[in-house]
């Protein structure tokens, strides 16, 4: 019998976690497997593997705690990858060698699938004076363009790009130009974007007084806070970024303020670190240890999350020891704090099985409950392995114990931090889990609310037929179980129908007992009054978060899934005889090759090679509709063989798998050469892979499966790519098709396949 509760759930495993040979083939069989391996791997660094390797296992069991995706997927393997999801790099120096040797660790770090942070303060601003060369400094945003190309071009491992973060101070000179560059559609896709807010210039919005721009102590300009603040405001409203980030409350309330200061955070938020500051992360699943759910007597087992804590927190500190590190200063800076960030998953779910309607007073209040509970266990835990084990190496008893959360915690956990030290500085956050919980049978992510109770997922099988399934939220389906077809009780609130502030109230009630901090968007409708929008924020600051990221539907980043509020059936779930203009497509597995295909070959001839490359590119015809299949790339210039034969089996293996696929010409006409690209037949080309690019996007026009409309790149009508259950408003997944991106936890994420650039 599966232990996967839906289909889908077993889909996520099998592309995303599953281990398995470089020719595919299983190595995980069942999902046992996949669990085995985990806690083989982080038992081995104990002095008795074998006893902790059953625990280890118990705890992974029936999804009850989900270590984050690169521990999933890596642990046990042997790859050359990390085990942490997220990285803050070093401090970029104002020096122009300086500045690219952090692009190139940049690189080597997103090359092994770590996130990456980066304050782009500390670069001079545009005009500035370039001592010794009589020029002007081009400024932080020149150089963010540096390294958002970089990152077009670096596949992380598990097959996503890297995520970055940009953050600026407020007053940085060029803040004005930072809030801005988003407006451009086409500039900086690959970045997440926040400014640091500091006490200061919240206390000067609110008193309407002025701002001092300075770098390195010079004033460069003197602004209107307020003005500023709406500015901020009006480019979030508008655009969805930048996110606003309260650097001076991080700082104080961290525990290794002694030690430490932060002025950047990993791609999605949730950690602020160091330069060179690393974090891994893991999620209990509160919605799998409510007892009795929907009855008077529904209760989370205490005694049960104690234990999976403790357990949680030792498996994850060995991944300390157990990861690969892409930086020596990133190893360094882990082993000297053992920083972890356990959170949640499952809340909202867990919530409605005790009858609370997300958002209300009486759920903040147990959702505070919670977290105390976690965090405490949390500690307690990471003092008895400093008993056992030792504390982390930069521990100072009487400062450690003298700030941060640590000052808020009970007096016996104080005492046991006393008498024994503490395993990890820092223990606790709630990250992005929006794969982890589809891979758990589709539990709420994170601290959100359930986004849709239930939607259709099409399946094309190998055969060109299509199976339907219905993808339920989990509290949803032991309801139905339950219950069988009684209606849903007015408390299951969706993300579509809550009040801004009932976001709001969630994030600060948690945030009173996470150490780090949260990763959570606050949806906000599209026709939200822009002065009640600025209000989300200052309820934000004003009830102790730590940062606020929202997301209004806008026509830069599009709009996320509809829900109608007056559709007979639960929120985010369509009758059954539903149908909008067309249906997403998922492939169950790739398409088989038939013996032959029709296809078209190409010539392209690049100004700087002695040899032609030829193109080939083969169709095949799906329900009568043509559509691209695979790619042959040729030359008798050797120099290009070896990436030329990964392109083509890179490509192949895109299209064999359905769905729209016209985002790789995109991805390749992205692709810049820093030695200079080719003008072609009266225009810039940036590089030969941009030429192939431009090449597979004709082919693509000649046989209908794409409007020729340039690099807008429209799906055509007839093509096998079409919405499912409403009409598409927003953009469709690059990985799968499906016209199902959301803005969940700062990230766009498929709520379908889980992808996201956050990793």
């Amino acid at each position: 019998m599966s232990r996967f509760a839906a289909p889908i759930a077993e889909s996520i495993w099998d592309m995303k976690y599953r281990f398995k040979q470089a020719d595919g083939k299983p190595i995980d069989l069942t999902v046992e497997d996949s669990w085995r391996r985990i806690a083989r791997d982080l038992a081995k660094v104990e002095k008795d593997p074998s006893a902790w390797e059953d625990r280890f296992y118990d705890a992974l069991e029936d999804f009850k705690y989900l270590p984050a995706g690169r521990i999933t997927a890596g642990a046990g393997t042997a790859r050359n990858v990390t085990l942490f999801n997220c990285f803050v790099m070093g401090t970029i120096p104002d020096s122009m060698g300086g500045i690219f040797d952090m692009l190139k660790e940049a690189a080597l770090t997103m090359q092994q699938g770590g996130g990456i942070g980066y304050d782009f303060s500390t670069i001079r601003p545009r005009g500035a004076d370039v001592k010794g060369v009589a020029a002007d400094a081009s400024g932080p945003l020149s150089f963010m363009d540096v390294w958002d190309a970089m990152c077009r071009t670096i596949m992380s491992a598990g097959s996503r790009r890297g995520a970055m973060m940009a953050t600026m101070r407020c007053d940085h000179p060029d803040i004005d130009a930072f809030i801005t560059a988003k407006s451009d559609p086409a500039r900086l896709r690959m970045f997440n974007m926040s400014v640091l807010v500091t006490d200061a210039f919240m206390e000067a919005v609110k008193a309407d007084g002025p701002w001092e721009l300075k770098f390195q102590d010079k004033v460069y300009h003197t602004v209107d806070a307020r003005d500023l603040w709406n500015k901020i405001m009006q480019n979030t409203y508008d655009h969805a970024e930048p996110g606003v980030i309260f650097i001076d409350r991080i700082n104080q309330m961290n525990n290794l303020s002694y030690v430490e200061t932060i002025a950047a955070t990993n791609p999605c938020g949730e950690q602020p670190l160091p330069p060179y500051g690393a974090c891994l992360l893991g999620s209990i699943n509160l919605a799998r240890l409510v007892s009795n759910p929907f009855e008077a007597s529904a209760a989370l087992n205490q005694g049960e999350l104690d234990d999976l804590v403790a357990t949680a927190v030792r498996m994850m500190d060995n991944v300390v020891d157990a990861s690969r590190f892409p930086l020596p200063e990133q190893a360094q800076e882990a082993q000297n704090k053992r920083r972890i960030g356990l959170g949640v998953t499952g809340l909202a779910d867990a919530l409605l099985m005790l009858g609370l309607r997300y958002g209300s007073e009486e759920a903040a209040a147990q959702t505070e409950a919670w977290m105390k509970a976690i965090a405490r266990a949390s500690y307690l835990a990471s003092a008895n392995l400093a008993k056992e084990k030792g504390a982390f190496p930069l521990f100072d008893k009487d400062k450690y114990l003298a700030g941060g959360l640590v000052a808020a915690m009970d007096d016996d956990v104080k005492a046991a931090i006393a008498e024994h030290g503490i395993r990890n500085a820092l223990l606790t956050s709630i990250a992005p889990t929006g794969t982890i919980s589809l891979y758990a049978g589709n539990v709420s992510s994170g601290i959100e609310p359930v986004f849709a109770y239930a939607y259709t997922r099409k399946v094309l099988q190998k055969d060109g037929s299509r199976t339907e399934e219905e993808v339920v939220d989990y509290a949803v389906q032991m309801w139905r179980d339950k219950f069988g077809d009684k209606k849903l009780p007015d408390y299951f609130v969706n993300a579509q129908t809550l009040e801004p502030a009932a976001h709001v109230r969630m994030q600060a009630a948690a945030q009173k007992w996470i150490d780090s901090s949260i990763s959570k968007t606050i949806n906000c409708p599209e026709d939200i009054d822009f002065e009640a929008f600025k209000d989300v924020y200052m309820q934000a600051w004003d009830t102790g978060c730590k940062g606020c990221t929202t997301y209004r539907p806008n026509d830069v980043t599009g709009s996320v899934l509809a829900v109608s509020e007056t559709s007979e059936s639960a929120p985010g779930e369509q009758p059954a005889d539903h149908v909008a203009d067309g249906e997403v497509i998922y492939m169950s597995e790739p398409l088989e090759r038939p013996q032959s295909l029709e296809g078209a070959t190409y010539k392209l001839k690049w100004p700087d090679s002695e040899h032609a490359i030829y193109l080939t590119v083969n169709d095949t015809i799906i329900n009568g509709h043509r559509r691209p299949f695979e790619v042959f790339i040729n030359s008798k210039n050797m120099e290009h063989y070896a990436w030329t034969l990964a392109l083509t089996r890179m490509i192949s293996a895109v299209f064999r798998r359905g769905g729209d696929v016209s985002f790789v010409v995109e991805e390749l006409k992205a692709v810049f050469d820093p030695r200079g690209g080719a003008w072609m037949e009266g225009k810039y080309i940036p590089s030969i892979l941009a030429a192939i690019g431009g090449v597979i996007e004709r082919h693509m026009i000649t046989i209908g499966f794409i409007a020729g409309e340039g690099m807008g790149l429209k799906t055509d009508p007839q093509a096998e790519v079409m919405a499912v259950g409403e009409a598409p408003r927003g953009k469709a997944c690059p990985s799968c098709g499906q016209f199902d991106m959301r803005m969940i936890e700062g990230c766009m994420t498929c709520g379908s396949c889980g992808h996201s650039k956050c990793g």
